[in-house]
């Protein structure tokens, strides 16, 4: 899927200086900007140049995340508002830092009462200056916005429900009254309003408005309009150029209509400062060329990072002991790509059903009024067959009009399609739907209109049926089920990783790279601990077949290997920690119980077996295991650390990971850290994770040059009976790091052995401590005497 593609680097060239390195702050009203600014002395001696801050704009009320944003002409309130913020840069600048800021262009909550142009909307309907801003289906729902916060259908909350002068009132919900019907009796009044108060369960099939993925608490925005878009990035774009904010996260893009249209009119407008994207990549696909970005968040980069220390031939060993272990269907776990197209159909036709019927709306409407003959006499349920078809195919998150969506919705793809019909002229459904993607047909607003929402449906399909679904039904090896990563085929050569090193130095210098972040399903520690499994899957399944001989209390062997493994990667921690992430896993996976269908019976046998196996006594066998392999968890450790500090691109460290942080999906990756210091691994000796964080960050600080956009990477092969477990690279001619990698599968093999490396001209010193001095050829069992991993700093000719 990858192609070569020429990047435009004057689009690409922030107009102001790049981070050497940033470091995430998670705000809330328990962490707001005050307490940001006390860690400040802190984070700037790490050696970073950027603090990087989870949203800033007024929020839901309590909100510990600040994605739900209600209001983007203020900075939030419970964080210190306006001034609180500018208090935290000038502190921020003291320190020589300065403030990344992460936006939400693509949606606004859903909560009338706090967002003021919502609430507009509601009052008015179509006719107010703000409807232009959400993306409603105003010919759905007769007209009315479908508003699903009843507990119960309306017959059954009827009571609940009170008029109150200009406000209708649910429990803590409040709704304008339309103009002239405040005195109408209940019933009426209800259905006099430009909104339809709904249960909960409609949002599922009813919904008229665009939401983020399922959750109907965020309503999308329009934001490819030019006047919704100065209005929502007014006052980020005062803040940068008054010196406040110096660049942008941008949260989302694929949930937009117009991703490109909308970056290049942001670029233009914060005159072309540093901002990275969430982009989530598939397994090979290329970031969008034409896009004036310096990159993404990075986890593309965590993709090649973790896959160097997963063994390829011991993945293959642990899912045959998964299958054997679990039993598990092709379709329900026991095969990545069959996994991944069944949680496709269930949630096309079950989560995102509203968001499916939607799209065959626009389909049926185009082909109906078409001057094309070709486009007449398409049945709804025949396009919606087809686009279903071809949705479930989709190997990207979305189709770009940048990029060439045949690449993506390819005539393989439709053939297969075809098969769901018998008739072979309702099969040419599928035909038309693929043309009008591929833009064939014309370039109308309607045209435009359909491809847009394709891809807007694509994108929130991928995220719920991989990251929300499939990754919590195939575990073979929790930590390949992350974000952007390949579950199937987890494992990253050397030689590849080094080539994509080379094409981000190349393309993309400035983007971002991350290991760990507020949305991975587990931290980068933890994941580096279950890579281990691979090179003992013999070991790991010989372990669970002992502690769960007897099966008394297991609610399933699929759910038991996925915990034990949690608790393997976790290490020691407390019972509350593990029940919240593995009620979250059933919950996800939603083969026994989900979400919106709970079954308390199963959630009560898993929490009870929980307590008594993993976190209870045959959980310390785990324990011992785990404890055995620490040399080997440390050296993945380690060598994760080093290989994001200093690879091409501007690493973005987590708050509290430069310690050691072991954390599962969030909420528990969002818990308050310490920033004095300390951390998981202690006060941060030589050897410790943090010192390695430190020395790396700091080497990046002194020598920007070495690591920027005019920066250069070399691979740097070993050579020897173990050169495969030795990945080096040299930056610049003048910053050389080595990392051991499958160091268990080493010891195995009889260690390093005659392996050397040799190092380019010059003198080499170590930075990480021991103030060590190499030349010419070094072996490496002397350069990975005290460390398994290396950082070498050019000193001298």
């Amino acid at each position: 899927m990858t192609t070569e593609r020429t990047v435009d680097r004057t689009l690409v060239r922030p107009g102001a200086p790049v981070p050497t390195a940033t470091y995430r702050l998670q705000l809330q009203p328990g962490f707001p900007f005050g307490a940001a600014a006390a860690a400040v002395p802190y984070v700037a001696s790490l050696g970073v140049s950027h603090l990087h801050l989870s949203p800033v704009l007024e929020a839901v009320p309590g909100s510990a995340h600040g994605y739900d944003v209600v209001d983007h002409a203020r900075v939030r309130e419970e964080l210190g508002g306006e001034e609180g913020l500018r208090a935290l840069a000038a502190t921020a600048r003291e320190h020589g830092l300065g403030l990344i800021a992460d936006i939400v262009p693509n949606h606004m909550a859903m909560a009338p009462r706090h967002n003021r142009a919502l609430w507009e909307v509601l009052g008015k309907g179509p006719s107010s200056p703000y409807a232009r801003w959400f993306d409603i289906d105003w010919e759905a729902q007769d007209g009315r916005v479908l508003l699903p916060v009843l507990g119960g259908p309306l017959g059954a909350e009827l009571d609940r429900i009170k008029a109150d002068g200009e406000v209708l009132r649910y429990y803590d919900h409040e709704f304008p009254l339309r103009e002239g019907t405040a005195g109408l009796e209940l019933p009426a009044l209800l259905d006099a309003q430009w909104y339809r108060l709904g249960w909960w369960r409609l949002a599922r099939t009813e919904l008229n408005y665009r939401r983020f993925f399922s959750i109907s608490e965020l309503i999308g925005v329009r934001v490819e309009d030019p006047e919704v878009f100065e209005a929502t990035h007014a006052t980020i774009l005062r803040l940068l150029h008054e010196g406040v904010l110096d660049g942008l996260r941008i949260d989302h893009p694929d949930g937009l209509a117009d991703p490109d249209g909308y970056l290049r009119r942001l670029h233009e407008a914060t005159g072309g400062r540093w901002t990275v994207v969430e982009k989530i990549l598939a397994d090979g696909e290329a970031l969008p060329a034409s896009w004036p970005v310096a990159g993404t968040t990075g986890y593309d980069a965590l993709r090649h990072i973790d896959g160097l220390f997963v063994d390829p031939a011991g993945f293959g060993d642990l899912l045959g002991q998964y299958r054997r272990f679990a039993a598990p269907p092709a379709d329900r776990g026991g095969d990545w790509d069959a996994t991944v197209r069944r949680a496709a159909y269930k949630v096309l036709n079950h989560e995102l059903a509203a968001e499916t019927d939607r799209l065959t709306r626009v389909a049926s409407r185009l082909c109906a009024t078409s001057p094309e003959p070709a486009l007449r006499d398409r049945a709804p349920w025949a396009l919606r067959t087809a686009l279903v078809e071809l949705l479930v195919r989709l190997e990207v998150y979305r189709p770009y009009a940048s990029v060439d969506a045949s690449r993506v919705v390819t005539e393989e793809a439709a053939a297969e399609a075809r098969r769901a019909f018998t008739v072979p002229e309702e099969a040419e459904a599928v035909d038309v739907v693929r043309d009008l993607v591929l833009g064939r047909y014309g370039d109308g607003p309607q045209h435009q209109e359909f491809r847009a929402r394709f891809a807007q449906t694509s994108s929130a399909l991928r995220a719920k049926s991989v990251e929300d679904t499939a990754f919590y039904r195939f575990v073979p090896l929790l930590s390949a089920n992350e974000v952007g990563g390949e579950p199937g085929s987890p494992a990253v050569p050397p030689e590849r990783f080094h080539q994509y090193c080379s094409r981000l130095q190349r393309d993309w210098p400035a983007t971002g790279t991350v290991v760990s972040t507020h949305d991975t399903k587990r931290s980068a520690d933890v994941r580096a601990a279950l890579h281990v499994l691979t090179e003992c899957p013999e070991r790991w399944a010989d372990l669970l077949t002992e502690v769960t001989r007897t099966g008394e209390g297991v609610p399933d062997a699929q759910l038991a290997w996925a915990a034990w493994q949690t608790v393997f990667g976790l290490g020691p921690a407390e019972e509350e920690r593990v029940q919240g992430a593995l009620s979250k896993h059933v919950r996800e996976a939603g083969l026994h119980t989900s979400w919106t269908e709970q079954d308390p019976s199963y959630e009560e046998t898993v929490a009870r077996f929980v307590a008594a196996g993993p976190c209870g006594g045959p959980g310390e066998r785990v324990a011992r295991l785990r404890a055995a392999l620490e040399p080997h968890i440390r050296a993945n450790v380690l060598g994760t650390a080093l290989l994001h500090l200093t690879m091409p691109g501007v690493p973005d460290v987590y708050q509290g990971t430069e310690h050691e942080y072991r954390a599962l999906v969030d909420p528990d990756n969002r818990r308050p850290v310490r920033f004095d210091g300390t951390g998981e691994d202690g006060d941060g000796g030589p050897g410790s994770k943090a010192a390695v964080t430190r020395a790396a960050l700091r080497l990046r600080a002194r020598l920007p040059e070495v690591f920027g956009e005019t920066a250069t990477y070399q691979p740097l092969p070993a050579e020897g009976p173990a050169a495969s477990h030795c990945v080096a690279f040299v930056r610049s001619g003048r910053a050389l790091t080595a990392v051991t990698r499958l160091s268990l599968r080493l010891d195995r093999a009889g260690g390093w052995r005659d392996t050397r490396l040799t190092l380019p001209p010059g003198r080499w010193t170590d930075v990480l401590g021991t103030g060590r001095v190499f030349e010419s050829q070094v072996r490496a069992e002397d350069l990975f005497a005290p460390l398994p991993v290396a950082l070498l700093e050019r000193t001298g000719e």
